[in-house]
């Protein structure tokens, strides 16, 4: 794919992302999906208007690009969004497996602006008991059981 057909996909990911802003469904991020040339998917911020906060643009983009596919992954697509994606959409995107990633601002020019993830990135550094959330580790022998029937099982779809 060429420089134009990036460039296009990027507008388009822009022009969603001032759309979304104008009509106050959320913040200032859209997401577009294309394969083999063609938008599969859009996404737009959702967060305050469906009091959802994982409703980023990138996590409902790569949802409807799933439905579309009928694929819980995302071969041979790439991802157009508006801005550098944050944790957990990075951590989606990755488990979605997408050719490629391409992003206009960067966290840092969100950070501006008030989305800054800097406190989840430096979370992931520290150690559980030291989280600002505390992560307690619950009944992980009877958790395990349910590993183990899984590891067994031969009708799984490994993904």
């Amino acid at each position: 794919m060429g420089a134009a057909l990036h460039d296009r996909f990027m507008r388009e990911a822009i022009i969603l992302s001032r759309e979304n802003i104008q009509q106050g469904k959320g913040g200032p991020f859209a997401t577009v999906i294309a394969k083999d040339g063609t938008i599969i998917a859009r996404g737009t911020n959702l967060v305050t208007s469906t009091n959802d906060p994982t409703a980023h643009a990138e996590i409902v983009a790569i949802r409807e690009a799933c439905r579309t596919l009928g694929s819980y992954q995302l071969d041979g697509c790439d991802i157009y969004s508006s801005c550098e994606p944050c944790p957990m959409c990075l951590g989606a995107i990755y488990w979605a497996r997408p050719k490629a990633i391409y992003f206009a601002n960067t966290r840092d020019d969100a950070a501006v602006i008030g989305f800054d993830d800097r406190a989840i990135y430096d979370e992931f550094t520290r150690p559980r008991s030291g989280r600002k959330i505390p992560m307690i580790q619950v009944l992980r022998d009877e958790a395990l059981v349910v590993f183990r029937e899984w590891q067994e099982k031969n009708d799984k779809v490994p993904y």
